[in-house]
């Protein structure tokens, strides 16, 4: 018997063979002395690039500021001068001063920021350090007023406060003090990759001057790219998806940073009135963990709470009303304002996929987890909606709640009934063939 060797069941088993050689032949590469050599790769092009990758963040970060510029104001001024803003010269004239004027922006809000914000916040540091042993003593003797009446309450928690005392005593003695030259090893080695972030920092800043200045040059070349191995019908559907994470992506970003920087200067202006210590140090708390929807409140106020109890209880108090306040503020007036529909999810979704995202990727998962199951879940509903549309079905979650009725799929039965017509009328012509 002669071998066939275009057989088909020897293609599929060569097939699979190849398909296991280099699987193993990859496990081999990827996987050298426990070390992951291809991961190993990935990191060091992503060490090599981060200055790239800082510029194209820094671009899409500022983008909305340019757009705000360049859309704007900028074409505002060119009429008021009586200018024409059609023409190509003056066009790339208002790119370049938007550009300036958005790298002008964003430098000076990073200035007031180092130098208003940052010495705040370090001379709060510094004092908590230096009389956190008295704010101990203080919160004891006022933990010891309100319970006289009920020393075995009183006893509990004099136990935990003075077992935290001691436990942050031993920590100064026995551990801080005795790696002190460790410790400094590692703040210059600290320091040293600071600077080396600085300096990826300014790099990539000069990097997103070229990336705004050019950022139509770049989506016409992404643009090229897509539609020369794709089909046009698919090459649309691609930038059309791209388009809509763009946005969905952008919207919730940009929304939630000026939602944030918002709730923190209004945080910071309402304690400073009321005298609540380290105002700067817990607004800039708030305003942080604000980014983070739905549980950010509560990781910014709780450990402000404890240090504010520290010093002053009645001050906790008034700091938990104003934080209550500003949540409901930001939940019914300002977020809605900001935000406004742009992720399109419900509240339960959007605690799932914080708690999801959360879990798998930390603090940075919690903050992105919801554009990007926004982006999921909006797929998943097209996908669904569409192949529903096709079988003539309703599309409407509203008419699949509780029994789906009749009209829902009214099309469907529509569409098996001939079916069953045709059977019948064929077993109907058999059975007159037998009487025949």
């Amino acid at each position: 018997m002669k071998f066939k060797w275009n057989n088909k069941y020897f293609l599929w088993g060569l097939t699979a063979f190849l398909v296991i050689v280099a699987a193993l032949v990859f496990n081999s590469m990827a996987f050298s002395e426990g070390k992951s050599v291809v991961l190993a790769l990935f990191a060091t092009l992503i060490r090599v690039l981060s200055p790239v990758i800082y510029g194209f963040v820094m671009a899409y970060l500022m983008n909305p500021i340019l757009n705000f510029y360049e859309k704007k104001t900028i074409p505002a001024l060119f009429i008021r001068l009586k200018l024409d803003t059609k023409k190509i010269k003056r066009k790339k004239m208002i790119r370049n001063i938007s550009v300036l004027l958005t790298l002008a922006s964003a430098l000076i809000v990073i200035g007031i920021f180092f130098q208003i914000i940052i010495p705040a916040i370090a001379q709060s540091i510094r004092d908590i350090a230096t009389k956190f042993p008295s704010y101990v003593d203080n919160f004891t003797i006022w933990v010891e007023a309100i319970f006289n009446d009920n020393p075995d309450i009183e006893k509990i928690l004099g136990k935990y406060i003075g077992d935290s005392d001691e436990y942050l005593t031993g920590f100064l003695s026995d551990t801080l003090l005795p790696n002190m030259n460790n410790i400094l090893k590692s703040l210059s080695n600290s320091v040293f990759s600071i600077a080396k972030v600085a300096w990826n920092l300014v790099i990539g800043l000069i990097i997103s001057i070229y990336v705004m200045s050019n950022r139509e040059l770049f989506g016409a070349q992404a643009k090229k790219m897509i539609y020369a191995y794709n089909t046009p019908t698919r090459a649309k559907a691609i930038i059309d998806e791209v388009s809509f994470i763009h946005k969905t992506f952008s919207g919730f970003i940009g929304g939630k940073i000026i939602d944030s920087v918002i709730i923190g200067i209004l945080c910071f202006i309402v304690t400073s009135i009321i005298g609540t210590p380290y105002s700067a140090l817990v607004s800039l708390l708030v305003g942080v963990t604000n980014i983070i929807p739905f549980f950010g409140p509560f990781l910014g106020a709780v450990p402000s709470a404890i240090l504010i109890l520290l010093v002053n209880p009645m001050q906790c108090l008034y700091f938990l009303i104003v934080i209550l306040i500003l949540q409901q503020l930001d939940g019914n007036v300002i977020g809605p304002k900001i935000l406004g529909d742009s992720t399109g999810l419900s509240s339960f979704w959007v605690i799932f996929s914080i708690t999801l995202a959360g879990g798998l990727f930390g603090v940075l998962g919690m903050f992105l987890g919801v554009p990007i199951f926004a982006v999921i879940y909006a797929e998943i509903k097209k996908r669904v909606n569409k192949r529903l549309i096709s079988k003539g079905m309703s599309a409407d979650t509203n008419d699949y709640k509780g029994q789906v009725t009749a009209s829902v799929l009214k099309a469907q039965i529509n569409e098996e009934a001939p079916a069953d017509t045709g059977e019948t009328e064929m077993k109907d012509n058999n059975s007159d063939k037998d009487k025949a």
